[in-house]
C-alpha cells in the first residue's frame, strides 16, 4: 500500500461503497422502505435465479481484499517473511504486514456479510455490523502506530485519515443499537465516501503531485493547503450526495416499476378531479341489520 496504486485502488473500492451504500439509502428513504429489511421485485425463477440471492456487498469486500493482498506481496521485494534469520532475529516489513492485516480484515467483513445474508436462516445484521466495526477498531489502531516515523505532510494526511475512521468508528458503534437509522446511514454513507476520496488524493499528494513537485514537509503552506484540500472533499462529497439523491428521486418516481406498480393500483381507486370510481359502502348500523333479518324471516316458508 505504500505506493500511488497502494493508496488509489482501496481508495476507488471505498468510495464505489460508498455511492453503493448512497443508493440503498436514497432508495429506502424515497419509498419509504426498511434499510435492514428491504422489498424486493419478483424475479424470474430459473437456473439463475440464485445469483439475484448473493451478496454483492461481501462478495465486492472479499474480491477487493483478496486482490489487495495479491498486489500487496507482489510488490515486497526480497520475499514476504516475517522475521530475518540474523541474531538477534528482527522483524521484517511491519508497514506491510499491517496492510496486510487491513485487507484480511476487508476479506472477513465480506464473508461475515455473505454468511448473515446466504447461508444463516435468517440474516442477522447485527452480526454484519459488528464485523465492520472490528474492522473499524482495528484500522484506527494500525492507523495510529503507522504514522510513527511520519512527518510533516505525510503526517497530516494520515491524521486527516484516522480522524475520519475515528468519526465512522463512532458511528457504526451506535448503529449496533440502532441499525435501521436513516440519519446514522446516511453519515455512515458519508463517511465511506470521504475515506475514498482522501485516499485517492493522498495517493496523488504522496507519490503523484500534480505540479511534478514534491510537496515540502518543512513548508507550513503545504500542510495547511492539506487541510484544506481535505475540507473541499467534504463539501464536494457532500454535494455528490446531494445530487445522487436527486437523480434517485427522479428514478423513483418516473421509471422505477415499484412506483409505476404503485400508481396503477391507485388508479383503480381514484379517477382525477370527477371523483372516485367507487366508494365503500357505509357500514350497516344495528337497526338496518334488524330490518334485513326480519325481512328475510318473513319470505321464508
Amino acid at each position: 500500500m505504500g505506493s500511488f496504486i497502494g493508496h488509489v485502488y482501496p481508495g476507488l473500492f471505498l468510495f464505489s461503497y460508498g455511492l453503493y451504500q448512497a443508493i440503498v439509502v436514497f432508495k429506502a428513504i424515497i419509498v419509504n422502505d426498511s434499510l435492514l429489511h428491504p422489498s424486493c421485485p419478483p424475479r424470474n425463477k430459473g437456473r439463475w435465479a440464485r445469483l439475484w440471492e448473493i451478496s454483492y456487498k461481501g462478495l465486492l469486500k472479499t474480491v477487493t481484499g483478496s486482490i489487495l493482498i495479491a498486489y500487496e506481496i507482489s510488490c515486497t521485494r526480497g520475499g514476504f517473511t516475517l522475521m530475518n534469520r540474523e541474531m538477534p532475529p528482527r522483524f521484517m516489513y511491519p508497514k506491510e504486514w499491517q496492510h496486510l492485516t487491513m485487507f484480511t480484515l476487508l476479506i472477513l467483513s465480506g464473508c461475515v456479510d455473505v454468511m448473515s445474508e446466504n447461508l444463516l436462516p435468517q440474516r442477522c445484521v447485527l452480526l454484519e455490523k459488528g464485523g465492520l466495526v472490528l474492522t473499524c477498531y482495528v484500522l484506527l489502531m494500525l492507523l495510529a502506530s503507522h504514522v510513527q516515523d511520519s512527518t510533516g505532510v505525510e503526517l497530516q494526511v494520515h491524521c486527516l485519515l484516522m480522524l475520519v475512521v475515528f468519526l465512522l468508528m463512532l458511528v457504526l458503534t451506535i448503529e449496533l443499537w440502532a441499525p435501521d437509522t436513516f440519519h446514522l446511514s446516511l453519515i455512515e454513507t458519508f463517511l465511506f465516501l470521504m475515506m475514498g476520496s482522501w485516499l485517492v488524493q493522498a495517493g496523488f499528494i504522496l507519490y503523484r503531485p500534480v505540479t511534478g513537485y514534491p510537496w515540502q514537509d518543512d513548508d507550513i503552506s503545504d500542510i495547511m493547503f492539506v487541510t484544506t484540500f481535505f475540507c473541499w472533499h467534504g463539501m464536494v462529497n457532500a454535494l455528490c450526495l446531494l445530487g445522487l439523491y436527486g437523480i434517485s428521486s427522479f428514478w423513483h418516481r418516473c421509471y422505477s416499476p415499484s412506483s409505476k406498480l404503485t400508481r396503477s393500483k391507485e388508479a383503480l381507486y381514484y379517477t382525477g378531479t370527477e371523483g372516485p370510481l367507487y366508494k365503500l359502502l357505509p357500514e350497516m348500523g344495528p337497526s338496518e341489520k334488524e330490518d334485513q333479518a326480519r325481512l328475510l324471516a318473513e319470505s321464508s316458508p
